[in-house]
């Protein structure tokens, strides 16, 4: 059940099932309207479960918001990107308790900015619960696939779905977490994007070890992500591609994405359809055999000492502050 709100109110309240709540605001809404909007949504919820409802935060953490409501467990990640798989189990598990602790409990999963923080959350609980459901959660489970679906699916980022496909694959047992360190000691961009008007670009390359930039080659990794940018004439960036992965569920020691499995090149026509994203990978930080091979062409130029500002900007600086919401 969605409920429309009046005009002048910027946010999309869903019951997902009877018992989860879906709550979601714009990024861009001004701040006087999300706090007008939440005090509503507040009186209402309250008005309706009493204290009997938790509130599964995924945004960054809002003094107001626990202020209003007292049981508000922040568990917030950047937008548009996915979550640690801990992370993600935490939550399930949080609701899942909540939900069976009492059968009043309901839970309100709250979201400011994409909605693709809210489909990772319901299809990984879905794929949480499989485990242990039981047929009378059979309409329940089909509400939150057709939720998934019709309202968020489409607004989930290549790495959002590629973290549910994960999760999904290690709790049916399809695979199995790979638990020794992979050492990342090569990126091979595949086709050149198209960024400036003579056909080329200028690519800086960011490895992310739990959003924190790691400058080190042959670097021991779990959470993984690699992002790329290109620094225009006016010196500033233009993502060209991001991904991310957890190398537990690497089962080899390549890596393929294609355009359609990365965000920013997904949905940019200056990336090649062809274009494709491979890493390389070993066991240990020791040259690997072929390495030799992995030599840039002559005319590629690499500036190994470079002061640049652009290149040096940590992207992910207090991302749990809405000062931190630019990513």
């Amino acid at each position: 059940m969605s409920i429309k709100m009046e005009e002048g109110y910027e946010l999309d309240l869903t019951y997902v099932t009877e018992r989860i709540i879906a709550v979601s605001f714009p990024q861009d809404c001004f701040e006087e309207t999300y706090l007008r909007n939440l005090r509503d949504v507040t009186r209402m919820l309250k008005s309706k479960h009493t204290d009997n409802y938790l509130v599964i935060n995924l945004s960054e953490r809002k003094q107001e918001l626990t202020k209003m409501n007292p049981k508000t467990l922040d568990t917030g990640w950047p937008d548009f990107h996915a979550p640690p798989l801990d992370k993600i189990c935490s939550i399930c598990k949080a609701i899942e308790n909540w939900l069976n602790a009492d059968p009043l409990h309901v839970v309100v999963i709250h979201c400011r900015g994409g909605k693709g923080r809210i489909g990772v959350v319901i299809s990984c609980f879905v794929h949480f619960t499989d485990v242990s459901a039981s047929a009378d959660q059979a309409l329940d489970r089909f509400a939150m696939r057709k939720f998934y679906d019709d309202k968020v699916s489409a607004l989930m980022t290549p790495s959002q779905k590629r973290y549910v496909w994960i999760l999904n694959r290690l709790l049916s047992g399809s695979i199995k977490m790979n638990t020794s360190p992979l050492f990342l000691h090569c990126v091979i961009i595949h086709g050149v994007p198209h960024f400036d008007p003579a056909g080329v670009c200028q690519p800086c390359l960011k490895v992310y070890q739990g959003m924190q930039v790691v400058y080190v080659s042959g670097y021991s990794v779990f959470c993984l992500q690699v992002k790329c940018f290109h620094k225009s004439s006016r010196s500033e960036r233009d993502d060209i591609f991001r991904v991310q992965f957890h190398t537990g569920a690497v089962q080899s020691y390549s890596l393929v994405f294609q355009k359609d499995d990365m965000e920013h090149a997904n949905k940019d026509a200056r990336f090649p359809d062809y274009g494709k994203v491979e890493l390389v990978f070993s066991d240990g930080p020791e040259r690997i055999s072929g390495s030799e091979h992995w030599q840039n062409g002559p005319d590629v130029t690499v500036d190994y000492m470079s002061t640049d500002s652009l290149s040096k900007w940590n992207s992910y600086q207090n991302i749990c502050t809405a000062e931190g919401r630019k990513i």
